[in-house]
């Protein structure tokens, strides 16, 4: 059952005509104004457009990738500040993120590090704070890996691993609750990967994991054989620690030439046919001519493309625009 929007009464008089003729709302409205409303539901990804088997069907997939501390600080990164470091500010990417998602009900977006969410949801107001549940119950904002940070796989304990987990998952449970549990490991930056990292996932309850790097001889025998998509076995000895397991079929920013973000300047795209510079065939065709090439690397009829990159959705309407002429 969706939430009802109850008004905010601003005057006592007004306030007893609604209780007089809507008593049975009283509970509600005082949900509504003192917290957010949480729902008990399925996976978020099951909202997802339906497939066609006779067709390459291209699942585009906006993304920030906000690494907790690189270059800056977690709290320069997510303020903003020394941007002769690196122009990047998380803050503004949730809260543009979230208002270009309300402006179309089409639009999807992943959010994948907790810990800058959790510092954004803190500053937030309650009727922000259900814009954001009320989009992850739709399906149009996905919560992925939600670990505190995305960690490396190589020199990283199981226990640090399992613990950070923990705690980045429970916050997400305590601010949008069960629609936010992730089912889906985004591991798109680690240098390698590690079978335990895989079995951590599969016994955390998770379908599947997406990453991008890997060995270049790698990369390019697993696209020789098309499998770029495995069940990869997380353990030798466990059960239950087999998972689905997908590379990207280049890297984790857009395609070449697509990259929409106000940090690029790859060529946007034009719709309007009375204008000179209106080219929606060219780029089109360009595009899919890069999505039937891709499409040969996998044995599946469905192919994801990552559509972001590092620090990227700042002003996320630019972005966004541009996609939605694309899909369309």
């Amino acid at each position: 059952m969706k939430s009802l929007k109850i008004p905010i009464i601003t005057t006592s008089l007004e306030f007893r005509n609604m209780i007089k003729h809507v008593l049975t709302l009283t509970f509600l409205f005082a949900a509504t104004y003192s917290s957010p409303i949480k729902r008990e539901d399925v996976p978020t990804y099951q909202a997802c457009h339906p497939v066609s088997s006779d067709k390459i069907n291209v699942h585009l997939i906006p993304h920030s990738h906000d690494d907790v501390g690189w270059l800056k600080t977690v709290d320069q990164y997510y303020y903003g500040s020394k941007s002769e470091i690196q122009r990047a500010g998380v803050q503004y990417i949730i809260s543009s993120t979230v208002e270009a998602l309300k402006a179309n009900p089409d639009r999807r977006f992943v959010q994948v590090e907790t810990a800058f969410f959790w510092k954004w949801w803190q500053h937030q107001s309650d009727s922000i704070k259900q814009d954001v549940i009320e989009l992850v119950n739709s399906g149009q904002l996905e919560i992925i890996n939600a670990a505190w940070s995305m960690n490396d796989e190589a020199a990283t304990n199981y226990q640090s691993t399992i613990d950070q987990f923990t705690y980045g998952l429970r916050t997400i449970n305590d601010t949008i609750g069960v629609c936010g549990i992730p089912r889906i490991g985004w591991q798109i930056d680690p240098f390698g990967h590690s079978r335990e990292q895989a079995s951590i996932f599969a016994q955390l309850g998770y379908d599947g994991v997406f990453f991008a790097r890997i060995d270049c001889t790698d990369r390019d025998q697993r696209i020789i054989n098309k499998n770029m998509e495995v069940i990869w076995q997380g353990s030798a000895s466990l059960e239950n620690t087999n998972i689905f397991t997908n590379v990207f079929p280049e890297f984790y920013g857009s395609p070449d030439g697509f990259c929409f973000d106000i940090e690029c300047g790859d060529e946007v795209l034009n719709d309007d046919d009375t204008s000179p510079d209106y080219n929606v065939p060219k780029r089109v065709d360009t595009f899919l001519a890069k999505m039937e090439h891709l499409a040969i690397y996998y044995q599946t009829s469905n192919i994801l493309i990552p559509m972001g990159g590092d620090f990227q959705y700042q002003s996320a309407e630019k972005n966004f625009i541009n996609v939605d002429k694309l899909i369309e």
